[in-house]
């Protein structure tokens, strides 16, 4: 039961290792370039050379049923919820089958108008509530892969 995080623009790393130390789960943190993080058994920087989606590819061939990745990117999260991974958000919002076709359409309205002009504005500021939700949301996921429960 591994947790894959998508590291390059990642605000939460600190809270899962904090949260996969106390599970004993493995993370890999998989990057286009070298960052720093913990020198620990349970925790690997996979720094992965090559295209645009070259981490998100090291990831989807990788992950499984029962595993997590945690990302913002909404292509990547629909390619894992294909291999049958549950995935979270940094703000702590799972990704889902039921809800994944929404996301995709959404984030290509918004190009398309960022594109042309009319939207400038981006996603909204990390704040406080979204670490903690983000907490809570990843220690309850990990209990419920534990637990064998299937994704609702």
């Amino acid at each position: 039961m591994p947790i894959y995080v998508d590291g390059d623009a990642c605000p939460v790393k600190e809270e899962v290792y904090r949260v996969a130390r106390r599970h004993v789960v493995k993370v890999f943190v998989v990057a286009n370039a070298t960052m720093r993080v913990p020198t620990e058994e349970l925790i690997e920087l996979v720094v992965v050379r090559g295209g645009f989606d070259a981490a998100d590819d090291w990831i989807v061939e990788r992950i499984g049923d029962s595993d997590l990745a945690i990302t913002t990117d909404i292509p990547l999260a629909g390619r894992c919820l294909e291999k049958g991974a549950r995935v979270l958000g940094p703000k702590g919002k799972a990704f889902t089958e039921d809800d994944i076709g929404n996301a995709l359409a959404t984030r290509a309205l918004m190009e398309m108008l960022r594109q042309g002009g009319t939207f400038t504005g981006g996603p909204a500021a990390f704040a406080k509530e979204d670490r903690s939700r983000f907490l809570a949301k990843l220690d309850e996921t990990l209990h419920a892969i534990k637990r064998g429960k299937k994704r609702s």
